[in-house]
């Protein structure tokens, strides 16, 4: 992976980040104030599910290409063989 690939994939994670905590922040916010009588833990939940999942979008991001790809046809292929 060359380094302008894995700049563009960071700038990606880091965008992503950032919207999906704010979109956790403000889900968090109005489940707090329309639910739940203005408890703090609906925010920092969403916050926290915003976070995990732009970082399981990240970590899945940058393994990509480590992966080893399976080419479907190949796969029929090869399955039609064996019997």
């Amino acid at each position: 992976m060359s380094e302008r690939e894995l700049g563009r994939k960071l700038d990606r994670c880091l965008a992503d980040g950032v919207i999906k905590l704010g979109t956790g922040l403000g889900l968090g916010i109005v489940f707090s104030v329309l639910f739940f009588k203005r408890h703090a833990w609906p925010i920092s939940f969403g916050s926290g599910a915003g976070l995990g999942m732009a970082y399981a979008n990240c970590q899945n991001d940058l393994r990509w290409h480590y992966l080893l790809h399976r080419n479907p046809k190949v796969a029929l292929a090869d399955e039609t063989t064996q019997r």
